[in-house]
Protein backbone atom coordinates (compact mmCIF):
# COMPACT_ATOMS: atom_id res chain seq x y z
CA UNK A 1 0.00 0.00 0.00
CA UNK A 2 1.29 3.44 -0.44
CA UNK A 3 3.31 5.01 2.69
CA UNK A 4 4.33 8.60 3.21
CA UNK A 5 8.03 7.60 2.21
CA UNK A 6 6.84 6.56 -1.18
CA UNK A 7 5.35 9.94 -1.08
CA UNK A 8 8.26 11.58 -0.25
CA UNK A 9 10.13 9.48 -2.74
CA UNK A 10 8.41 10.70 -5.21
CA UNK A 11 8.38 14.60 -4.15
CA UNK A 12 12.62 13.92 -5.04
CA UNK A 13 12.15 11.81 -8.36
CA UNK A 14 10.14 15.06 -9.59
CA UNK A 15 11.95 17.12 -8.48
CA UNK A 16 13.30 19.21 -11.69
CA UNK A 17 11.16 17.67 -13.51
CA UNK A 18 7.15 19.14 -12.06
CA UNK A 19 7.16 22.55 -11.46
CA UNK A 20 5.77 23.50 -8.10
CA UNK A 21 2.17 25.28 -9.39
CA UNK A 22 1.72 28.53 -7.89
CA UNK A 23 -0.78 28.69 -4.66
CA UNK A 24 -2.92 32.09 -6.26
CA UNK A 25 -5.18 33.75 -3.79
CA UNK A 26 -9.03 34.55 -5.56
CA UNK A 27 -10.21 37.19 -3.16
CA UNK A 28 -12.19 38.21 -6.38
CA UNK A 29 -13.98 35.24 -6.15
CA UNK A 30 -14.07 34.82 -2.63
CA UNK A 31 -11.98 36.35 0.18
CA UNK A 32 -11.34 32.66 1.61
CA UNK A 33 -11.07 30.99 -1.72
CA UNK A 34 -6.97 29.74 -2.92
CA UNK A 35 -6.22 28.06 -6.47
CA UNK A 36 -3.45 25.07 -6.68
CA UNK A 37 -3.34 26.02 -10.46
CA UNK A 38 -2.25 22.60 -11.60
CA UNK A 39 -3.62 23.68 -15.11
CA UNK A 40 -0.36 25.78 -15.08
CA UNK A 41 1.49 22.23 -14.71
CA UNK A 42 3.86 20.93 -17.69
CA UNK A 43 1.26 19.28 -20.13
CA UNK A 44 -1.37 21.50 -18.73
CA UNK A 45 -2.26 19.18 -15.86
CA UNK A 46 -1.60 17.17 -12.94
CA UNK A 47 -1.32 14.04 -14.54
CA UNK A 48 2.57 14.08 -15.35
CA UNK A 49 3.46 13.99 -11.52
CA UNK A 50 1.79 10.39 -11.04
CA UNK A 51 2.52 9.44 -14.91
CA UNK A 52 6.37 10.20 -14.02
CA UNK A 53 7.06 8.89 -11.12
CA UNK A 54 5.17 5.76 -12.26
CA UNK A 55 7.59 5.10 -15.31
CA UNK A 56 10.72 5.83 -13.09
CA UNK A 57 9.79 3.05 -11.06
CA UNK A 58 9.79 0.40 -14.05
CA UNK A 59 12.34 -1.85 -14.56
CA UNK A 60 14.54 -1.62 -17.63
CA UNK A 61 13.04 -5.35 -19.34
CA UNK A 62 9.24 -3.02 -18.98
CA UNK A 63 10.86 -0.63 -20.24
CA UNK A 64 12.21 -1.70 -23.16
CA UNK A 65 8.54 -3.23 -24.77
CA UNK A 66 7.14 -0.42 -24.07
CA UNK A 67 4.46 1.17 -22.39
CA UNK A 68 0.49 1.91 -22.83
CA UNK A 69 -1.92 3.51 -20.74
CA UNK A 70 -5.84 4.45 -21.27
CA UNK A 71 -6.94 8.05 -21.12
CA UNK A 72 -9.18 11.09 -22.21
CA UNK A 73 -5.78 13.07 -22.53
CA UNK A 74 -4.43 14.41 -19.60
CA UNK A 75 -2.83 11.39 -18.02
CA UNK A 76 -2.24 10.10 -21.85
CA UNK A 77 0.09 13.46 -22.01
CA UNK A 78 1.71 12.69 -19.00
CA UNK A 79 2.56 9.16 -19.85
CA UNK A 80 4.34 9.88 -23.19
CA UNK A 81 5.98 13.10 -21.98
CA UNK A 82 7.29 10.85 -19.13
CA UNK A 83 8.30 8.05 -21.59
CA UNK A 84 10.27 10.47 -23.78
CA UNK A 85 11.70 11.98 -21.62
CA UNK A 86 13.08 8.68 -20.46
CA UNK A 87 13.45 7.20 -23.94
CA UNK A 88 10.88 4.53 -23.42
CA UNK A 89 8.37 4.09 -26.38
CA UNK A 90 4.54 4.97 -25.20
CA UNK A 91 1.45 3.88 -26.83
CA UNK A 92 -2.06 5.64 -25.28
CA UNK A 93 -5.44 4.39 -25.90
CA UNK A 94 -7.77 7.23 -25.85
CA UNK A 95 -11.94 7.73 -26.12
CA UNK A 96 -12.73 8.99 -29.71
CA UNK A 97 -14.56 11.52 -28.28
CA UNK A 98 -10.95 13.10 -26.83
CA UNK A 99 -10.76 16.63 -27.63
CA UNK A 100 -8.37 17.32 -30.81
CA UNK A 101 -6.18 19.48 -28.87
CA UNK A 102 -5.36 16.66 -26.53
CA UNK A 103 -4.77 14.09 -28.97
CA UNK A 104 -2.60 16.33 -30.81
CA UNK A 105 -0.66 17.34 -27.42
CA UNK A 106 0.06 13.60 -27.17
CA UNK A 107 1.51 13.10 -30.09
CA UNK A 108 3.99 16.29 -30.14
CA UNK A 109 4.79 14.73 -26.79
CA UNK A 110 6.26 11.46 -27.99
CA UNK A 111 2.94 9.28 -27.58
CA UNK A 112 0.98 7.02 -29.93
CA UNK A 113 -2.78 7.71 -29.83
CA UNK A 114 -4.67 4.60 -30.33
CA UNK A 115 -8.59 6.19 -30.82
CA UNK A 116 -10.82 3.74 -29.17
CA UNK A 117 -14.83 4.05 -29.96
CA UNK A 118 -16.48 4.62 -26.79
CA UNK A 119 -15.82 6.21 -23.50
CA UNK A 120 -12.33 6.54 -21.72
CA UNK A 121 -13.68 2.37 -19.76
CA UNK A 122 -13.63 1.26 -23.17
CA UNK A 123 -10.33 2.49 -24.30
CA UNK A 124 -9.27 0.98 -20.84
CA UNK A 125 -10.13 -2.38 -22.23
CA UNK A 126 -8.42 -1.92 -25.25
CA UNK A 127 -5.01 -0.92 -23.74
CA UNK A 128 -5.46 -4.34 -21.43
CA UNK A 129 -5.67 -6.15 -24.39
CA UNK A 130 -3.26 -4.85 -25.95
CA UNK A 131 -1.00 -5.40 -23.34
CA UNK A 132 -1.71 -9.53 -23.33
CA UNK A 133 -1.41 -9.51 -26.74
CA UNK A 134 2.11 -7.17 -27.10
CA UNK A 135 3.51 -7.30 -23.92
CA UNK A 136 3.40 -3.94 -22.88
CA UNK A 137 3.53 -2.47 -19.04
CA UNK A 138 0.11 -0.85 -18.26
CA UNK A 139 0.95 2.83 -16.36
CA UNK A 140 -2.91 3.01 -14.96
CA UNK A 141 -4.45 6.52 -14.99
CA UNK A 142 -5.78 6.19 -11.32
CA UNK A 143 -5.89 2.72 -9.86
CA UNK A 144 -2.25 1.93 -9.24
CA UNK A 145 -0.37 3.07 -6.04
CA UNK A 146 2.76 4.32 -7.85
CA UNK A 147 0.59 6.67 -9.68
CA UNK A 148 -1.17 7.78 -6.59
CA UNK A 149 2.01 8.50 -4.68
CA UNK A 150 2.82 10.66 -7.60
CA UNK A 151 -0.23 12.92 -7.28
CA UNK A 152 0.23 12.69 -3.16
CA UNK A 153 2.97 15.80 -4.01
CA UNK A 154 -0.08 18.17 -4.81
CA UNK A 155 -0.88 17.40 -1.20
CA UNK A 156 2.75 18.08 -0.13
CA UNK A 157 3.08 21.71 -1.52
CA UNK A 158 -0.12 22.86 -0.48
CA UNK A 159 0.80 22.01 2.71
CA UNK A 160 3.90 23.85 2.41
CA UNK A 161 2.33 26.60 0.53
CA UNK A 162 -0.98 27.01 2.84
CA UNK A 163 0.49 25.26 6.00
CA UNK A 164 -2.87 27.07 7.27
CA UNK A 165 -5.63 25.70 4.85
CA UNK A 166 -9.06 24.09 6.55
CA UNK A 167 -10.42 22.60 3.78
CA UNK A 168 -9.43 21.47 -0.17
CA UNK A 169 -11.55 21.09 -2.49
CA UNK A 170 -10.91 18.35 -5.29
CA UNK A 171 -12.23 16.49 -8.36
CA UNK A 172 -13.14 13.16 -8.40
CA UNK A 173 -12.49 10.92 -12.21
CA UNK A 174 -11.03 7.61 -10.97
CA UNK A 175 -10.20 9.03 -7.84
CA UNK A 176 -6.38 9.19 -8.05
CA UNK A 177 -6.00 12.74 -7.46
CA UNK A 178 -8.19 12.41 -4.71
CA UNK A 179 -6.60 9.47 -3.10
CA UNK A 180 -3.31 10.86 -3.33
CA UNK A 181 -3.77 14.28 -1.88
CA UNK A 182 -5.97 12.90 0.85
CA UNK A 183 -3.72 10.63 1.94
CA UNK A 184 -0.68 12.77 1.89
CA UNK A 185 -3.14 15.77 3.83
CA UNK A 186 -4.59 13.41 6.45
CA UNK A 187 -1.08 11.92 7.47
CA UNK A 188 -0.06 15.18 8.18
CA UNK A 189 -2.94 17.72 8.91
CA UNK A 190 -5.83 15.17 9.44
CA UNK A 191 -7.87 18.12 10.63
CA UNK A 192 -8.04 19.35 7.66
CA UNK A 193 -11.20 18.87 5.96
CA UNK A 194 -11.18 17.27 2.55
CA UNK A 195 -14.01 17.11 -0.24
CA UNK A 196 -14.03 15.45 -3.58
CA UNK A 197 -16.06 16.81 -6.18
CA UNK A 198 -18.09 14.88 -9.33
CA UNK A 199 -20.32 15.60 -12.17
CA UNK A 200 -24.48 15.21 -11.76
CA UNK A 201 -23.39 13.52 -15.11
CA UNK A 202 -21.34 10.56 -14.20
CA UNK A 203 -21.15 10.55 -10.51
CA UNK A 204 -19.30 7.05 -10.19
CA UNK A 205 -17.44 7.67 -6.78
CA UNK A 206 -19.89 9.03 -5.32
CA UNK A 207 -22.90 6.26 -6.29
CA UNK A 208 -19.83 3.69 -4.85
CA UNK A 209 -20.25 5.51 -1.91
CA UNK A 210 -23.73 5.23 -1.34
CA UNK A 211 -23.33 1.35 -2.10
CA UNK A 212 -20.73 0.64 -0.12
CA UNK A 213 -18.81 -1.00 -3.18
CA UNK A 214 -17.32 -0.11 -6.49
CA UNK A 215 -20.54 0.43 -8.86
CA UNK A 216 -20.34 1.53 -12.61
CA UNK A 217 -22.98 4.52 -13.35
CA UNK A 218 -24.58 4.93 -16.80
CA UNK A 219 -22.90 7.23 -19.28
CA UNK A 220 -23.50 10.59 -19.86
CA UNK A 221 -22.24 13.69 -21.66
CA UNK A 222 -20.23 16.21 -19.99
CA UNK A 223 -18.00 18.81 -20.43
CA UNK A 224 -15.83 17.67 -17.86
CA UNK A 225 -13.95 14.81 -20.14
CA UNK A 226 -10.72 14.80 -17.80
CA UNK A 227 -13.44 13.37 -14.73
CA UNK A 228 -15.69 11.43 -17.06
CA UNK A 229 -15.17 7.84 -15.69
CA UNK A 230 -18.19 5.64 -15.07
CA UNK A 231 -16.38 2.93 -12.03
CA UNK A 232 -13.66 4.05 -10.40
CA UNK A 233 -10.54 1.74 -9.18
CA UNK A 234 -10.99 -0.61 -6.16
CA UNK A 235 -7.82 0.90 -4.57
CA UNK A 236 -9.55 4.46 -5.03
CA UNK A 237 -12.51 3.41 -3.57
CA UNK A 238 -10.73 2.12 -0.49
CA UNK A 239 -8.54 5.33 0.16
CA UNK A 240 -11.72 7.81 -0.61
CA UNK A 241 -13.62 5.86 1.97
CA UNK A 242 -11.04 6.23 4.09
CA UNK A 243 -9.81 9.91 3.83
CA UNK A 244 -12.10 11.91 2.04
CA UNK A 245 -14.52 13.66 4.37
CA UNK A 246 -18.04 14.43 2.00
CA UNK A 247 -18.64 13.86 -1.84
CA UNK A 248 -20.45 16.90 -3.82
CA UNK A 249 -21.55 17.26 -7.31
CA UNK A 250 -22.35 19.91 -9.88
CA UNK A 251 -24.19 20.47 -12.98
CA UNK A 252 -23.07 21.51 -16.37
CA UNK A 253 -24.10 24.89 -16.28
CA UNK A 254 -22.46 25.45 -12.77
CA UNK A 255 -18.96 23.66 -14.04
CA UNK A 256 -19.54 25.98 -17.28
CA UNK A 257 -20.32 29.37 -14.64
CA UNK A 258 -16.58 28.13 -13.12
CA UNK A 259 -14.79 28.12 -16.13
CA UNK A 260 -16.10 31.59 -16.83
CA UNK A 261 -15.73 32.96 -13.81
CA UNK A 262 -11.93 31.95 -13.52
CA UNK A 263 -11.31 33.39 -16.55
CA UNK A 264 -12.86 36.74 -15.98
CA UNK A 265 -11.77 37.24 -12.29
CA UNK A 266 -8.68 35.04 -12.25
CA UNK A 267 -7.78 35.27 -16.13
CA UNK A 268 -6.79 31.92 -15.95
CA UNK A 269 -8.10 29.07 -18.11
CA UNK A 270 -9.75 26.05 -16.85
CA UNK A 271 -11.18 22.90 -18.62
CA UNK A 272 -13.91 21.01 -17.25
CA UNK A 273 -13.12 19.04 -14.93
CA UNK A 274 -10.30 21.51 -13.74
CA UNK A 275 -12.87 24.14 -12.63
CA UNK A 276 -15.02 21.18 -10.66
CA UNK A 277 -14.04 22.63 -7.47
CA UNK A 278 -14.07 25.98 -8.31
CA UNK A 279 -18.12 25.01 -9.33
CA UNK A 280 -18.52 23.90 -6.15
CA UNK A 281 -17.34 26.59 -3.85
CA UNK A 282 -19.43 28.82 -6.12
CA UNK A 283 -22.72 26.74 -6.17
CA UNK A 284 -22.49 26.79 -2.84
CA UNK A 285 -21.98 23.02 -1.98
CA UNK A 286 -18.49 23.83 0.42
CA UNK A 287 -18.50 25.75 3.11
CA UNK A 288 -15.88 29.04 2.94
CA UNK A 289 -17.18 31.47 6.28
CA UNK A 290 -14.14 31.52 8.42
CA UNK A 291 -12.38 28.64 6.02
CA UNK A 292 -9.28 28.90 3.85
CA UNK A 293 -10.20 26.95 0.97
CA UNK A 294 -7.79 25.42 -1.34
CA UNK A 295 -9.60 24.49 -4.96
CA UNK A 296 -6.92 22.25 -6.99
CA UNK A 297 -7.66 23.50 -10.08
CA UNK A 298 -6.53 20.17 -12.20
CA UNK A 299 -5.99 21.12 -15.69
CA UNK A 300 -6.10 23.79 -18.21
CA UNK A 301 -6.08 21.96 -21.31
CA UNK A 302 -9.44 23.07 -23.13
CA UNK A 303 -10.40 23.11 -26.79
CA UNK A 304 -10.76 26.39 -28.09
CA UNK A 305 -14.04 25.57 -29.84
CA UNK A 306 -15.44 24.43 -26.68
CA UNK A 307 -13.97 26.82 -25.21
CA UNK A 308 -16.48 29.07 -27.21
CA UNK A 309 -19.36 27.18 -26.37
CA UNK A 310 -18.65 27.27 -22.45
CA UNK A 311 -18.06 30.69 -22.33
CA UNK A 312 -21.93 31.25 -23.78
CA UNK A 313 -23.54 28.94 -21.65
CA UNK A 314 -21.78 30.07 -18.70
CA UNK A 315 -23.11 33.79 -19.94
CA UNK A 316 -26.83 32.47 -20.54
CA UNK A 317 -26.95 30.60 -17.37
CA UNK A 318 -25.50 33.93 -15.08
CA UNK A 319 -28.47 35.95 -16.70
CA UNK A 320 -25.68 38.13 -19.00
CA UNK A 321 -26.91 36.49 -22.37
CA UNK A 322 -30.77 36.26 -23.25
CA UNK A 323 -32.38 34.71 -25.59
CA UNK A 324 -36.10 35.54 -26.26
CA UNK A 325 -38.43 35.16 -29.24
CA UNK A 326 -42.16 36.65 -29.38
CA UNK A 327 -45.31 37.79 -31.81
CA UNK A 328 -45.92 41.07 -33.08
CA UNK A 329 -48.42 42.50 -35.59
CA UNK A 330 -47.49 43.03 -38.86
CA UNK A 331 -47.52 46.61 -38.87
CA UNK A 332 -45.83 49.93 -38.95
CA UNK A 333 -44.04 50.29 -35.72
CA UNK A 334 -44.81 47.31 -34.27
CA UNK A 335 -40.79 46.10 -34.00
CA UNK A 336 -39.88 49.97 -32.54
CA UNK A 337 -42.28 49.92 -30.07
CA UNK A 338 -41.09 46.53 -28.57
CA UNK A 339 -37.53 47.80 -28.78
CA UNK A 340 -38.11 51.18 -26.78
CA UNK A 341 -39.03 48.68 -24.22
CA UNK A 342 -35.34 47.20 -24.91
CA UNK A 343 -33.24 50.45 -24.73
CA UNK A 344 -35.27 51.97 -21.53
CA UNK A 345 -34.60 48.31 -19.64
CA UNK A 346 -31.39 48.89 -21.09
CA UNK A 347 -30.39 45.89 -22.92
CA UNK A 348 -28.18 45.34 -25.58
CA UNK A 349 -29.34 43.57 -28.76
CA UNK A 350 -26.55 40.86 -30.24
CA UNK A 351 -28.55 39.17 -33.15
CA UNK A 352 -32.20 39.78 -34.06
CA UNK A 353 -34.26 38.21 -36.81
CA UNK A 354 -37.25 39.39 -38.00
CA UNK A 355 -39.11 36.41 -39.52
CA UNK A 356 -42.72 37.68 -41.50
CA UNK A 357 -43.55 34.62 -43.13
CA UNK A 358 -43.92 31.64 -40.84
CA UNK A 359 -46.32 29.14 -40.21
CA UNK A 360 -46.04 29.29 -36.59
CA UNK A 361 -47.48 33.07 -36.89
CA UNK A 362 -50.92 34.43 -38.04
CA UNK A 363 -51.02 35.88 -41.41
CA UNK A 364 -50.94 39.29 -39.98
CA UNK A 365 -48.36 38.47 -37.99
CA UNK A 366 -44.55 38.37 -37.44
CA UNK A 367 -42.07 36.16 -35.59
CA UNK A 368 -39.32 38.05 -33.92
CA UNK A 369 -36.20 36.00 -32.15
CA UNK A 370 -33.66 38.17 -30.27
CA UNK A 371 -29.96 37.46 -28.64
CA UNK A 372 -29.66 40.11 -26.28
CA UNK A 373 -26.72 41.35 -23.58
CA UNK A 374 -27.87 41.63 -19.85
CA UNK A 375 -25.70 42.72 -16.70
CA UNK A 376 -27.02 39.87 -14.34
CA UNK A 377 -30.03 37.48 -13.52
CA UNK A 378 -32.16 40.29 -12.15
CA UNK A 379 -31.73 42.82 -15.30
CA UNK A 380 -32.60 39.63 -17.59
CA UNK A 381 -36.19 39.24 -15.12
CA UNK A 382 -37.02 43.25 -15.44
CA UNK A 383 -37.11 43.34 -19.03
CA UNK A 384 -38.76 40.00 -19.54
CA UNK A 385 -41.24 41.80 -17.22
CA UNK A 386 -41.83 44.87 -18.56
CA UNK A 387 -42.02 43.17 -21.86
CA UNK A 388 -44.83 40.83 -20.52
CA UNK A 389 -46.76 43.80 -19.00
CA UNK A 390 -46.32 45.77 -22.57
CA UNK A 391 -48.37 42.79 -23.69
CA UNK A 392 -46.14 40.34 -25.32
CA UNK A 393 -45.91 36.91 -25.32
CA UNK A 394 -42.34 35.30 -24.87
CA UNK A 395 -41.66 31.95 -25.96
Amino acid sequence: MITLDMVYDAQKTLKGVVRETAMIHANKINENLYLKSENLQLTGSFKLRGAYYKVSTLTEEEKEKGVIAASAGNHAQGVALACTRMGVKSYICMPAYAPLAKIEATKSYGGEPILVPGTFDDAALEATRLVEEKGYTFVAPFNDEKVIAGQATIGLEILEQLPDVDTIVVQIGGGGLISGVAYAIKQLKPECKIIGVQTCATPSMAASREAGRVVKVEDASTIADGIHVLQPGDITFDMCEQYVDEIVTVTEDEIAVAILTLMEQQKTVAEGAGATSVAAVLAGKVETKGQKVCCIVSGGNIDVTMLNRVITRGLITTGRLTELTTKLVDKVGALQDMLKIITNVGANIVNINHERESIRVEVNGCLVHMILETRNVEHQERLLRELREAGYVIF
